[in-house]
């Protein structure tokens, strides 16, 4: 009916902006469908979610207007919001209602972005969502459930690679948390470790579990243990989507425990005990991670005249006050967060968390690093020098 109706010459008779967008190819190629077929898929998917949100009629305006700025130079969030705005004066929503729709078309990428790129277990993460939802006192909770149901509904009508059942996990339990600071409530404490990998950290040597996508290690601490078990992982096809050190009072002496999300490349997830074997091997210097990844990178078919843009390392200020956070911008290939952590391992530095997101052939990769005092490096030249250390890397 939509397409009836925009062919006839109607839609823009009623939203002229529609113009804009209309048979717009998208610049991302994870898109599946032009712009203005987007912003009708992603309405009509909003559509399902209206029983999750106070005000319905937002959630499909917004849905069918987000990204209504693309096309227009900068960022599209922030060429939107403006726009979205005057078209909701015009449509009769009141003064208040047309800034909600400001700010969930300005901030509709929130969620998605912080969810898959920052820590959600440290405070500033959640210090961060609530402060961006607060261009509307008063409707900061309505503003909220708004962005977390536009999210999934977005991801749908994006296509696969944008969204998945492990980034739909993320973003509502990041939603979750930000909605319990708003309410006053204390930040809920880091995920605990279970029964089962509990079991695993009181056992001596390399201990491996399997659940899904869920992979939890218990092995001799050393530095560099998460970036170097990481590695492993990426020999058995495994792609690391987040990575973490998990503090176990209950653990034995000298032994860490991480905690990974993983997806394999294909097929079933390694047998556990495979894994555990080349861990073990690893740690005993027996097994050349570095040279078997390389040679899976190089046996990489590249189709000829494909431009591959350089890869960007940014130090992100203020995403966190107990580390220093750095994003890595690049192209995806086995083993990247391995070489990424051995050139900060070179610098001294320990990966605190990871949050690895993958959109098609680009990775975003996050990594909270620390010093060997467990505090963000004080010094700026060092943070400098890893990010110069990773370029190369990378190059």
């Amino acid at each position: 009916m939509w397409e009836a109706l925009d062919q006839a010459g109607l839609i823009v008779r009623l939203i002229p902006e529609w113009e804009h967008v209309r048979n717009r190819p998208q610049r991302d190629p994870i898109h599946r469908f032009t712009v203005d077929r987007h912003l009708v898929e992603t309405a009509a998917g909003a559509a399902a979610r209206t029983r999750d949100v106070a005000r319905p009629d937002l959630l499909l305006v917004g849905a069918l207007l987000h990204d209504i700025g693309k096309g227009r130079g900068g960022d599209h969030c922030v060429a939107g919001a403006p726009i979205a705005r005057d078209i909701a004066v015009r449509l009769g929503f009141d003064a208040a209602d047309a800034r909600v729709l400001e700010a969930v078309v300005r901030q509709h990428l929130l969620l998605p972005h912080t969810a898959t790129r920052r820590d959600i277990d440290d405070p500033a993460t959640i210090a961060t969502v609530t402060g961006a939802v607060a261009d509307v006192p008063g409707r900061e909770h309505e503003t909220l459930e708004l962005l977390a149901a536009l999210a999934a509904a977005d991801g749908h009508a994006t296509g696969p690679a944008a969204w998945n059942a492990w980034k739909a996990r993320l973003v509502a339990e990041l939603a979750r948390r930000a909605a319990a600071a708003l309410s006053g409530g204390t930040p809920p404490p880091p995920p605990a470790l279970g029964e089962r990998e509990l079991a695993l950290a009181r056992r001596d040597g390399v201990n491996v579990r399997v659940a899904g996508t869920r992979v939890t290690i218990a092995a001799p601490d050393r530095p560099g243990l998460l970036w170097r078990a990481a590695g492993v992982l990426a020999l058995h096809r495994l792609a690391v989507r987040t990575a973490r050190t998990v503090s176990s009072p209950g653990a034995s002496a000298g032994t860490a425990v991480l905690d990974f999300t993983a997806v394999p490349e294909f097929g079933s997830p390694p047998d556990p005990a495979a894994l555990e074997a080349d861990l073990r091997r690893m740690l005993a210097g027996r097994l050349d991670v570095a040279d078997r990844l390389d040679r899976r990178a190089r046996s990489r078919r590249v189709r000829p005249g494909t431009a591959v843009p350089p890869p960007r390392v940014m130090i992100v200020d203020g995403a966190s006050s107990t580390a220093a956070v750095v994003e890595v911008r690049a192209h995806d290939g086995p083993g990247l967060l391995w070489r990424i952590g051995r050139a900060l391992g070179g610098r001294g530095l320990r990966i605190r968390a990871a949050q690895v997101d993958t959109l098609g052939a680009e990775a975003v990769d996050v990594f909270y690093v620390v010093d060997s005092r467990d505090r963000p490096p004080a010094d700026p030249s060092v943070l400098e020098a890893v990010r110069a250390d990773i370029l190369d890397a990378l190059t």
